[in-house]
């Protein structure tokens, strides 16, 4: 059985990163009898899942877009965040007069499993022990990660999403859920992703979970336990993995070679360069909101995602009978997910005949554009939605300038 609580957070208490830990999300709990079975073989139970909605829900259910956050995104993707303070990290596009549109769609964001803002996650308490779980949490998928969200949609009464949207491992979820869950989705809006982790990709996050766990203070996975916390580690780990969400041009207009609060090199270790601090002060507030073991999780999660690999490799396969209309969206700076493997998933779905509208989009923003001010990428998303609504025959639609 799930019941859903609103858990919020009283001033000054301090934040554990755990499991019922956020002040302003729904969570579902889904207790014994609703365990979740994992790609791994394992199952989970009890588990929850966070969420926060925006909108109204229309009379028939039919005007649900689903977001899908990235790594280090959480729930909530339009409102403050209770941790940071700061703009929810999709404002841009979600609200009122903007591309997903809240006085007409219904959106929802889960924080996903494994994560650390609600959902069970490493940093949840282990039923068995009454402790964290720490590395005895089960290695986790994406798709582990979409059916928790399903299992969201079923105790909400919702039985299928106008669209799924999401940007990076974000689109991962969204190509997951429309290639095995193809009759829940009637739209999908992949954003700067691919239909697998790259061999460099996988490189990249490995680096960062020996920067992880080469800190002492991770102590095997215990450090909630123990009180302490694997802060530099982590902090490293945020900044080797920032650089690949920037482009070098995008890096180079930011800051140069220029100095840092003074005039001259220190000829030490200090950040002489604006770029060094820049980079620090991205790993330390990281540390302040995210969970280091949750990191782990997630990245390995990333570097497992292979739709295909079901489907004796075949990726069109993985999307046979879909009747889902779909936008593929890149970047041309994006160096993390290029172009040509945004074109491979359009290129599966020509091949069974699918719905598909492809946009590359140019700037230097790098692999982060689909968190910016990019009006490319709006007037894309705004448009696409507004023809999957005439074709849904919501009463709202109108007709758009693009036509898709």
């Amino acid at each position: 059985m799930a019941t859903v609580k609103n858990r919020k957070r009283q001033s000054g208490a301090p934040l554990h990163l755990g499991e019922g830990a956020n002040p302003s999300s729904e969570v579902v709990h889904f207790g014994d009898g609703a365990a979740l079975p994992l790609d791994s073989g394992a199952s989970l139970t009890p588990f929850s899942v966070a969420y926060r909605s925006y909108g109204t829900l229309n009379e028939d259910k039919s005007n649900v877009v689903l977001v899908c956050h990235a790594l280090t995104g959480d729930q909530y993707a339009a409102n403050k965040h209770p941790v940071t303070g700061k703009p929810g990290w999709w404002e841009t596009m979600i609200g009122p007069g903007k591309p997903v549109d809240t006085g007409k769609y219904f959106v929802l964001c889960a924080n996903v499993l494994g994560g650390c803002m609600g959902s069970t996650g490493p940093s949840s308490t282990n039923p068995e022990t009454g402790k964290p779980y720490g590395l005895a949490f089960p290695v986790i998928t994406i798709g582990d990660m979409v059916r928790a969200q399903m299992r969201l949609l079923d105790h909400l009464g919702i039985d299928d999403v106008f669209c799924v949207i999401g940007g990076s491992m974000g689109g991962m979820q969204v190509l997951e859920m429309a290639a095995n869950h193809k009759e829940r989705v009637f739209s999908a809006i992949p954003i700067a992703c691919a239909a697998r982790h790259s061999s460099q990709n996988i490189a990249f996050h490995e680096v960062g979970r020996q920067a992880v766990m080469a800190d002492p203070e991770w102590r095997g996975g215990r450090y909630l336990d123990e009180k302490t916390s694997p802060s530099k580690g982590l902090s490293v780990a945020r900044m080797a993995a920032h650089i690949t969400y920037l482009s070098d041009e995008a890096l180079h207009r930011k800051f140069g070679r220029n100095l840092q609060d003074r005039s001259a090199l220190t000829y030490g270790f200090d950040a002489d360069f604006q770029v060094e601090s820049y980079l620090r002060h991205q790993g330390s507030t990281f540390v302040d909101r995210f969970d280091a073991n949750a990191y782990l999780y997630l990245t390995r999660a990333m570097d497992y995602f292979d739709l295909a690999a079901d489907h004796g490799g075949n990726l069109a396969a993985a999307f046979k009978g879909t009747n889902s209309r779909f936008c593929i969206v890149s970047f041309t700076s994006d160096w993390l997910f290029p172009t040509e493997e945004n074109r491979a998933v359009v290129q599966a779905l020509n091949a069974v005949a699918a719905n598909v509208s492809f946009v590359e989009i140019e700037t230097d923003g790098g692999h982060d554009s689909f968190l910016l001010n990019e009006p490319e990428l709006f007037e894309t998303i705004t448009g696409f939605l507004s023809s999957a609504a005439r074709r849904r025959g919501l009463r709202f639609a109108e007709a758009a300038d693009a036509v898709f």
